[in-house]
């Protein structure tokens, strides 16, 4: 009897860091569609490492799905499975579980599909629904039968209650329905479908690809890999349908204002991604400059934390003058799976994915960049690697404000009393790690880095930034429930 596949193992350094939420990617008007979403999903695997799955169309031969645990590149670059996946509409979904089960439970891997009377319908779901556990209960007490444990399959049963005739108009009845974030990528046998939230608190842009294709990407990168031209980000509260290489936009939800996730510019995207006609990368390196302003110390390196530190120690690095260098080297080959860790190998924790450059850093007073605090355990494991190393000083510069809030919206977040900026202050932190100094960029200079040029809009933010500032711009009702208690409004 064939073994069932292990859980997927969490090496110790990812424990301490912010997790990715989940990635999705469409295309309509192709041969082989799900060839180039198997490469589109390559390019968001940053997004979720967990597991992936594609869901495909042909006239012929109908719906056909996979799901595999694991990377893509292990498994949906095997011919013979996607030989099963035929046809010119495909849509596909990578994982991070932010909702449901965290063990490695195959019925939660998206995309998930429902039969409904006017044919087929599968959904990718990238955020999280705050008032899921009050919808799933009301939904089981009237009959429905959930397959998995994830928010996402909500979307799907209160389709199926649904007075309207066509797929579209039952996704957007759905989507009315439920709070919180989403940027949801749908296909039916003739369309593909995309549609976010009010909030537009999540990604998803629009590519087109040859003469009649078209690609719908939680990020630009995903556009990049297949060869795709970027058309424009799906606005805030918008659906679009493509069906026969024509693109009808709606706007389901009513006038609404944008507040993306500032967290994206931070961490989550690919640092060669476009956001709001903005790179990625430049967003990052002006946090570094800002960095350098706000909080300058005399230092001999400017070191990046990797990989996500590098941009902004490089503008840390050009602002103040202090020279940039690589004194430490992360593992490439580490991945997010490793042996069963014995108790040793925990102990090892970051040595496993890190390295310190002792002939470069002996003697000197190192400037360390990165890009957030959650727990803390990282940052007094890295401490102790650089001070092992010989350094004589040891500054701290994280390139966004402290992470004092969980975040409800498709980010795995710790619970608030694990967020070390919610128990400490910055000097109790500084001395808990046990560092020279230790500073974060303010909440402006993380908006001006980001565009902004006038800092945050107090009154109305331009951005979600809930994990920094406890302001949550979509109440989280179950968590409310639970007794989770909102930052008093000032």
């Amino acid at each position: 009897m064939t073994q069932p596949a292990k859980p997927f193992l969490s090496h110790p350094f990812d424990d301490d860091k912010l997790k990715e939420e989940c990635g999705v990617f469409g295309v309509i008007g192709v041969a082989d569609a799900a060839n180039f979403v198997a490469l589109g999903l390559h390019a968001l695997q940053h997004r979720g490492q967990e597991a992936g799955g594609i869901v495909a169309h042909h006239p012929d031969k109908g719906f056909n799905s996979a799901h595999r645990f694991g990377y893509v590149r292990d498994n949906f670059t095997k011919a013979s499975l996607m030989e099963t996946l035929p046809g010119p509409l495909a849509i596909g979904h990578v994982r991070y579980s932010t909702a449901g089960s965290k063990a490695a439970v195959i019925r939660d891997v998206q995309p998930f599909f429902g039969e409904f009377s006017m044919g087929g319908c599968a959904i990718a779901h990238n955020g999280n629904l705050t008032n899921a556990d009050a919808l799933r209960m009301e939904l089981i007490e009237r009959g429905a039968i959930f397959q998995s444990s994830s928010d996402s399959e909500c979307i799907i049963h209160l389709m199926a209650r649904s007075i309207q005739k066509h797929h579209a108009d039952r996704i957007a009845d759905a989507l009315r329905r439920v709070e919180g974030a989403f940027s949801v990528v749908a296909m039916t046998r003739t369309k593909l479908i995309g549609v976010r939230d009010p909030l537009g608190v999540r990604p998803l842009v629009l590519g087109r690809l040859g003469d009649n294709g078209y690609v719908l990407s939680s990020e630009t990168c995903g556009l990049d890999i297949i060869g795709a031209d970027f058309v424009r980000e799906i606005e805030p509260g918008e659906m679009i349908v493509i069906q026969d290489g024509k693109i009808e936009t709606s706007r389901p939800f009513g006038p609404s204002k944008g507040r993306f996730c500032i967290f994206e510019h931070v961490y989550f995207s690919r640092p060669d991604s476009i956001i709001g006609g903005r790179s990625v990368y430049e967003t990052r390196y002006q946090i570094g400059v800002e960095l350098a302003a706000e909080a300058p110390v005399e230092a001999d390196l400017v070191c990046p934390v990797p990989d996500s530190g590098t941009p902004a120690a490089i503008g840390y690095s050009h602002a103040s003058g202090i020279p940039f260098a690589l004194g430490i080297t992360r593992n490439q080959y580490m991945g997010r799976t490793f042996i069963e860790p014995t108790e040793q190998i925990r102990n090892m924790g970051v040595r496993l994915k890190l390295n310190v450059n002792k002939g470069l850093i002996k003697g000197k007073r190192v400037i360390l960049v990165d890009d957030s605090v959650v727990r803390g355990t990282t940052s007094r494991k890295i401490k102790e690697m650089i001070l092992d190393a010989g350094a004589a000083e040891v500054h701290f510069r994280i390139a966004s404000p402290p992470t004092a809030w969980p975040c409800f919206y498709g980010v795995d977040t710790p619970d608030r009393e694990k967020l070390l900026a919610a128990r400490m202050t910055e000097e109790e932190m500084r001395d808990w790690i046990g560092v020279d100094s230790l500073k974060f960029i303010s909440l402006d200079g993380l908006y001006r880095a980001a565009g902004e040029a006038q800092g945050r809009d107090n009154s109305c933010p331009q951005y979600c930034d809930a994990c920094f500032s406890g302001e949550y711009p979509i109440a989280p009702s179950d968590k409310i429930a639970q007794g989770f208690e909102m930052k008093a409004a000032e």
